[in-house]
């Protein structure tokens, strides 16, 4: 039997013309005071939930603004469309907390002062929120890679869909009621970095969460146009497939330029086929990039080995262009300014046409039949320079004048 303090509440309750109610925690109405039976009707009672008689379009914030309520312990206000005993929906503002012992949702509500004043929404009107209700969930339910989420003013999830939810390891709607700092803002310059969100600039970045990586929109929301900023929308597409596509491209990219050097390498290989002498055999086509790589692989090897000929061998080139050929020519100058001699061995007579046809001064230009004269020839200078070094020296049995 109920104490008689219980029943004299219970009746005050009843008889109470204001808009109240207490509602179990998942939103079941257990009982509504006299005023709140007079404006939705008779059936609010008996375990109703809020959220059937919300307005379809306000079910999503209802949930929100309900799962925030059971987070805090301090009460929650939020604005909803209720519908009445004739089936007409009533713009309600609501203010509901905990009961102390945390079993139960007191609430109050009143007419809505803004919806109150404005005028009501044509049909025309309705319908655009018809259809953009219908391109969201369009949106979140057929779109693969994404998930649309948006918060509220205080940073608190208040929309959490899509089917990239269930990729990422969570269930539609989890962070609904949460705060994004305690979700996500691990560290005092990520918590700073969330609320610029709010400054009014739409951003667009790339990060990874959940194992997956995500390329997300921010986008501010405001009440009215000009208004102040009390909300945020992202739109986080799963970007995981197409950032390992681009990883596995960059290093075929990788492999192809490796690949690349060592055939150029192996196609211009330059050997010291004597001490003191080089060789650059070259083979097949000989176009301008690759004349200048030849350029500066053979002056650094020259300086670096201190040769005294680099011999540049043309047997196994068919033609040039005249563009090429000039570059032959600057090379033997440049080989000569390092101090050492250039010998052109095995010049075909295409090539030989098209130097000439440059009209360049050939007379300082060091030619040989073929490798072997060429090698033959560095040779014998070499050798001839050091019997001359020797001759120069003292008689033998005389001594240096002093």
């Amino acid at each position: 039997m109920e104490s008689a303090p219980n029943v004299l509440l219970g009746e005050l309750f009843a008889r109470s013309p204001d808009l109240l109610f207490i509602a179990s925690a998942d939103g079941a109405l257990l009982h509504g005071s006299g005023g709140l039976r007079e404006a939705l009707g008779p059936g609010v009672e008996g375990g109703t939930r809020l959220a059937d008689l919300a307005h379809p379009d306000d079910r999503a914030a209802l949930s929100a603004a309900w799962s925030s309520l059971l987070q805090r312990d301090e009460p929650v206000s939020f604005s909803v469309r209720l519908r009445d005993g004739g089936g007409a929906y009533r713009p309600l503002s609501c203010s509901a907390s905990r009961s102390s012992d945390r079993s139960a949702v007191l609430g109050s509500l009143r007419p809505a002062p803004a919806a109150a004043a404005a005028a009501p929404a044509t049909e025309d009107e309705l319908s655009t929120l018809r259809l953009k209700a219908r391109i969201l969930d369009g949106l979140v339910e057929h779109v693969d890679p994404m998930t649309i989420w948006a918060l509220d003013r205080d940073g608190i999830y208040v929309y959490h869909e899509g089917k990239s939810v269930a990729k990422a390891g969570l269930t539609r709607g989890q962070h609904v009621g949460h705060s994004v700092y305690d979700l996500y803002a691990a560290t005092p310059e990520a918590a700073a970095d969330m609320r610029r969100w709010y400054d009014g600039e739409v951003r667009r970045g790339r990060g990874e969460a959940h194992g997956a990586d995500w390329d997300t929109w921010l986008i501010p929301l405001r009440s009215e146009p000009g208004g102040s900023v009390d909300g945020v929308l992202g739109v986080s597409l799963d970007v995981s497939d197409s950032r390992l596509v681009e990883k596995e491209l960059r290093i075929q990219l990788d492999q192809i330029a490796a690949q690349q050097k060592v055939i150029r390498d192996l196609s211009t290989p330059i050997i010291e086929v004597w001490d003191g002498v080089l060789t650059l055999p070259m083979v097949g086509t000989v176009d301008s990039v690759r004349t200048a790589e030849v350029m500066d692989s053979l002056l650094a090897q020259i300086v670096e080995k201190r040769a005294r000929f680099a011999i540049l061998d043309l047997t196994g080139v068919e033609v040039v262009d005249t563009r090429v050929a000039s570059h032959l020519i600057q090379l033997i100058t440049a080989i000569r300014l390092l101090g050492a001699d250039g010998i052109v061995a095995g010049i075909k007579p295409t090539v030989a046409q098209t130097m000439v046809a440059l009209g360049l001064d050939l007379t300082q230009l060091n030619t040989q039949r073929n490798l072997r004269a060429a090698l033959n020839y560095a040779i014998r200078a070499m050798t001839g320079a050091q019997g001359a070094s020797h001759g120069a020296g003292p008689a033998p049995g005389k001594k240096p004048a002093p």
